[in-house]
């Protein structure tokens, strides 16, 4: 279902009929969803027919029965279905030590930053997100294992940053139980999924940071996203196992989530004085082509140490170039999302 069905059903949650009931041949509460994505017009014209004084009724979650006019209805569903839903993002590479963690990090907070309203979700049990934007995990209550199993809401997990527009959905290592409590279980790769169902409307980008394996949790990231970031870090096995995790998301596109793409492969730890550096990302761009990023981001210690700090780059040194190209990075990202002649892959 895409998110303006999803949004007419949740939102508008369709007219009520009159008492004596619509024509068989008019729209049902149940495809008024599905027509108005493919003819909006037809819709409205049938039910300026159910309605001939142009009044219609709706029924809005948990509320009274209402009237309005058919134009005024018209407007309000153009309104609601046409608004931004939040880009999630899913930071994914099997490999451990390539930047996955600084890069959700600091893309976040550039986002925040840029006045775009961010949420950064730590899927890792090492929990070095939560960490690094400085949040203590032992006073935290519940975490995103709570609500991956259903026994807290999304919005009650969320966390304040030094960023107002920045959001975090925290992690600790408890979040290991998940996949052992939830290997029986129906639909367990889309328990993330439907934890942050209620927030896409909350958000313009949510990010999320995934352990370095091709676990159930990164599974169920990849499941939730709309588009994959994977970063590659410029050194000699950086293209090992690269191929076994864009296996994994062909099977995740053709099996779980038809929409995600591949947002872009970003180079990490650069170091335009090394030939290697250079010489990977020459093979980068030679296979992947278009879906490399322009932005690079370089071998940085002031990256380094950060997070030790607990702040982004860009709070503990924004005058550094690690900072700098995550602002560049934020700054492709918002220019090419959504963007499907970009952002895709075969098959």
């Amino acid at each position: 279902m895409s998110n303006a069905q999803s949004a007419w059903r949740r939102l508008i949650l369709v007219p009520v009929f009159p008492a004596q009931g619509p024509n068989p041949d008019k729209p049902t509460a149940d495809k008024s969803a599905d027509m108005y994505s493919r003819d909006k017009n037809g819709l409205f014209k049938a039910l300026g027919e159910i309605y001939p004084t142009g009044i219609i009724e709706y029924l809005p979650s948990g509320s009274a029965r209402q009237s309005v006019s058919l134009y005024s209805f018209k407007k309000l569903s153009f309104m609601l279905l046409n608004r931004i839903m939040a880009n999630i993002i899913c930071i994914a590479n099997q490999k451990g030590g390539v930047g996955k963690t600084t890069t959700a990090i600091n893309l976040s907070a550039a986002l925040a930053v840029s006045e775009k309203r961010t949420l950064l979700v730590d899927c890792d049990p090492q929990a070095n997100a939560t960490t690094g934007m400085g949040l203590d995990k032992t006073a935290i209550q519940k975490t995103l294992y709570h609500g991956m199993i259903g026994v807290a809401t999304a919005d009650s997990l969320i966390m304040q940053s030094e960023i107002e527009t920045l959001k975090v959905l925290p992690s600790r290592v408890e979040l290991i139980g998940f996949e052992v409590e939830m290997m029986s279980e129906p639909d367990r790769e889309m328990a993330l999924k439907n934890l942050l169902s209620d927030l896409e409307d909350s958000f313009d980008y949510i990010i999320l940071d995934c352990p370095p394996s091709l676990s159930l949790l990164t599974v169920n990231a990849m499941t939730a996203a709309d588009f994959m970031l994977i970063p590659l870090q410029c050194e000699f096995y950086a293209l090992e196992g690269l191929g076994q995790l864009l296996q994994t998301i062909k099977r995740i596109k053709h099996g779980l989530n038809p929409k995600l793409k591949i947002a872009g492969i970003l180079l990490t730890m650069f170091d335009k004085r090394t030939n290697l550096s250079h010489q990977v990302a020459e093979n980068a761009e030679r296979y992947f082509k278009n879906l490399v990023f322009k932005t690079t981001v370089p071998r940085n210690v002031r990256l380094g140490e950060a997070p030790s700090f607990g702040k982004p780059i860009l709070l503990y040194d924004a005058t550094s170039s690690g900072a700098k190209s995550y602002f560049e990075l934020a700054t492709e990202i918002m220019n090419n999302s959504p963007n499907p002649n970009k952002m895709d892959m075969n098959g």
